[in-house]
């Protein structure tokens, strides 16, 4: 890692802002990579826009081109941070640091880094779970809360059996696959296109071939491919995090999506049993990967949910000039 007086590379390459594939036209004049140190480990974020901070925090086995089509949108009304996890993309991959308690204080330092105190978050599957550590353990950090496409974070809702039906086993096999030690690199190493394959099908609305290449083509070397099991490995770490966690409800507003061809309203009963101010949206047609399958749908529930959010930025900006002027300091 970089040390913190020396000016930090300009991330380049396949992961980066400048060289994605298939992203709008004008995107790069927007976004940009940047890395951040955060003391422990180096993130990518591509970052973008103007107005209040949004934090976007991707799922399982993406990175932050996960939300490419909603940021060119979403960056009219707020500055947004698409990060790559501690792990995944560009940022480090470290042996360890994979429990949400962690990789929450990843996004605080992340954030902090970029200027940011306080923030709204999103986050989808992987990013559900750490969206919600950020929410439970920096209640003072989180505006808003948007937490998308997983029935609850481990140990804050309960478990589903073993032995489960067909097809739930089909989407949910990789949980207990995911956390075995050194046997999933041994197996899946060349044959990364059949593994993650396999779970990009969870897609109701098929994502194009070249975007699922270009997933696996990130995750296609060793030690990409054995940090993107970490999240799974620490699992035993972040659910008894959140079964502390459950002690004390989360009182800003969430806001819980679910694809209707996936866990739909599942999402918002897991999130009801954490949090006290919550909307459930349920998003026809989409499977788990809402924001690529349903972008458009994706961006309304959003533009809707956040909108108090970046009005209230907006109004205590214009209010801070006359206070102060007001005061009798």
């Amino acid at each position: 890692m970089s040390s913190p007086s020396l000016p930090l590379p300009v991330p380049e390459g396949p992961g980066s802002a400048s060289g994605a594939p298939g992203l709008d036209a004008g995107f790069t004049d927007t976004f940009t990579s940047r890395y951040v140190d955060t003391g422990d480990v180096r993130l990518h974020a591509v970052v973008g826009g103007e107005g209040p901070p949004l934090l976007l925090i991707h799922g399982w086995p993406q990175t932050w081109y996960a939300w490419r089509s909603l940021m060119p949108a979403l960056a009219r009304d707020f500055e947004v941070v698409a990060v790559d996890q501690r792990g995944r993309g560009l940022s480090d991959k470290p042996a360890g640091g994979y429990d949400t308690a962690t990789l929450a204080g990843d996004m605080v330092a992340l954030m902090a880094g970029l200027g940011h105190e306080r923030f709204a978050v999103v986050g989808h599957d992987t990013g559900f779970a750490i969206g919600y550590a950020l929410a439970a353990d920096h209640p003072e950090r989180i505006d808003r809360a948007v937490l998308a496409e997983i029935p609850g974070s481990p140990g804050a809702a309960p478990s589903p059996p073993v032995f489960v039906p067909g097809p739930i086993n089909d989407r949910l096999w990789h949980l207990p696959f995911n956390r075995l030690e050194k046997i999933n690199e041994q197996l899946v190493e060349g044959r990364e296109r059949i593994f993650f394959g396999w779970e990009f099908d969870a897609a109701a609305t098929a994502l194009p071939p070249e975007v699922i290449d270009y997933y696996v083509g990130l995750l296609s070397d060793p030690d990409s491919l054995r940090a993107s099991f970490g999240f799974y490995r620490a699992l035993d770490a972040t659910i008894a995090q959140d079964g502390r966690r459950t002690a004390q409800r989360l009182r800003m507003p969430v806001l819980a999506i679910g694809g209707a061809a996936s866990f739909g309203a599942h999402v918002a009963e897991a999130v009801e049993l954490v949090a006290d101010d919550v909307q459930g949206v349920v998003i026809p047609g989409a499977g788990h990967f809402v924001a690529e399958e349903a972008p458009e749908e994706m961006l309304a529930a959003l533009t809707a949910f956040l909108a108090p959010y970046r009005d209230g930025a907006v109004a205590g900006h214009d209010r801070r000039p006359h206070a102060a002027a007001a005061s009798p300091g």
